[in-house]
């Protein structure tokens, strides 16, 4: 196996044209994954690129219309920047501790595409487009395109996130809420994330996205847009309705951190709670 360390961004996508590398980043995921024996190497089955040392990958600018984050953007950065929206930071804050929110990134987030990430839920939530290139080429893509299940993306081996794009929106009313095993550190039971902005008592955007219940992060646009237009009680007066739309989406597994029968009736229980109380701003 090689293990690479480029020293810009330009050799790196160079390496990657190989097709046998994987990026590893804050590794905050990988190196847990491929753990070995305590003070021994992490046990890693395919060449490796280091990317942590690629600061030209680490920005946050404001573009007018989006905000541009870098991929090596690590979380401290983004809760530390007045541009990066609250209901981001309110995610990001409930991430681990100090020390992993300070390598971690939202776009090794996105690599590693666990349907209980919940900083992927807020991508979602955001409608976050990717920048995806690989040497001498480039795409965009919404997030919803390119991760397709756990673990699984539609990035080639020789491709790797440049950066992820924010669109700017406005919203009166934002809500993320984990349940986890404890207070603290906790990896998602259950994720839920909302917005909505609600103009003279009528619903102008409406947004759910729920986390660690499916293959990837469950969002209806279809039932967003249905009730979009509609008054506040409109809305609400269909709450039966709604959920009945995300009974076919709504299936999460057992597994070590809980069942099935609890994070099903939690996820309900979460889109009732943001519907029935939009029209209460924060």
């Amino acid at each position: 196996m090689k293990h690479v360390i480029p020293k810009t961004y330009k050799e790196a996508l160079e390496h990657l044209s190989e097709g046998t590398y994987k990026v590893l980043a804050g590794g905050t995921d990988l190196m847990v994954k491929n753990r070995s024996w305590s003070e021994t190497p992490a046990r890693f089955k395919q060449d490796m690129l280091y990317i942590h040392n690629l600061d030209e990958l680490r920005y946050v600018e404001d573009k007018g219309d989006h905000l541009a984050i870098g991929a090596l953007t690590d979380y401290e950065t983004l809760l530390r920047h007045e541009a990066v929206p609250k209901v981001l930071k309110d995610c990001l804050i409930e991430i681990a501790g100090p020390a992993i929110r300070k390598v971690g990134t939202l776009a090794g987030n996105i690599g590693n595409a666990s349907p209980a990430a919940d900083g992927v839920l807020l991508l979602y939530l955001l409608d976050a487009q990717l920048v995806i290139e690989r040497k001498g080429a480039r795409r965009e893509a919404l997030i919803d395109d390119v991760i397709t299940g756990p673990g699984k993306t539609t990035l080639s081996n020789e491709e790797m996130i440049k950066e992820i794009r924010l669109p700017k929106s406005t919203f009166t009313k934002t809500q993320f809420l984990k349940v986890g095993g404890r207070k603290a550190d906790a990896i998602s039971k259950v994720a839920f994330a909302g917005a909505v902005r609600i103009e003279d008592g009528i619903v102008k955007d409406l947004r759910m996205a729920i986390g660690a219940v499916n293959v990837t992060v469950v969002r209806l646009r279809e039932v967003e847009k249905l009730h979009t237009g509609e008054t506040i009680s409109a809305v609400q007066d269909s709450i039966v309705s709604i959920k009945n739309a995300y009974v076919p989406h709504i299936k999460p597994i057992d597994d070590q951190r809980s069942n099935r029968v609890y994070r099903k009736r939690v996820a309900f229980n979460m889109i009732e709670d943001f519907i029935m109380n939009m029209h209460i701003q924060d």
